[in-house]
């Protein structure tokens, strides 16, 4: 067997587990230059008459990944992830810390038992695990159903654009 080079051979594809995913509004015709009725053969616009024909705006890499950074869809996804990632990592800290300054300024509090060898510290700190198994948990949640759709949304739109780039 001969071995390929390029980009659609296997060495020159990073194994991505979305490369066959679906997204919608894959493969339907979109507002693209090459799909525009203005634009001739050759790849320029049809302009007026004794006019030199344009040629379309050539993106680079660094343009489409600008562009997509600009765009509302990509505010929307980071402002949701920073809807909940601030307020949560503030609840966090605040528990830690009151587990701290608590076990530091009133121990006898915390060595108060609360059934036979088990004191009200054990309990706090057992809940500083659950708290972060939760919290775990309640981030996944919240990325699989608010912000992985839009941002696999996004992850297909700059790839077509890339494309269109590289090309």
């Amino acid at each position: 067997m001969e071995k390929q080079e390029g980009p659609s051979s296997p060495e020159g594809r990073i194994d991505d587990p979305w490369y066959d995913a679906l997204a919608s509004g894959w493969g339907e015709p979109g507002a693209s230059a090459a799909q525009d009725p203005a634009v001739t053969a050759a790849g320029a616009t049809a302009g007026q008459p004794g006019q030199v024909p344009r040629q379309p705006k050539v993106l680079t890499a660094a343009d489409v990944y600008l562009e997509v950074q600009r765009s509302p869809a990509f505010r929307e996804v980071r402002a949701r992830y920073r809807r909940f990632v601030f307020p949560a990592t503030g609840a966090f800290l605040v528990w830690y810390l009151a587990y701290v300054v608590v076990a530091t300024v009133a121990p006898e509090f915390m060595g108060r038992p609360v059934a036979g060898a088990v004191n009200v510290a054990m309990l706090a700190g057992l809940a500083q695990f659950l708290s972060t198994f939760l919290l775990t948990w309640a981030y996944a949640r919240h990325a699989r159903l608010r912000r992985d759709p839009a941002a696999l949304e996004l992850r297909w739109d700059t790839q077509e654009m890339t494309r269109g780039a590289a090309r």
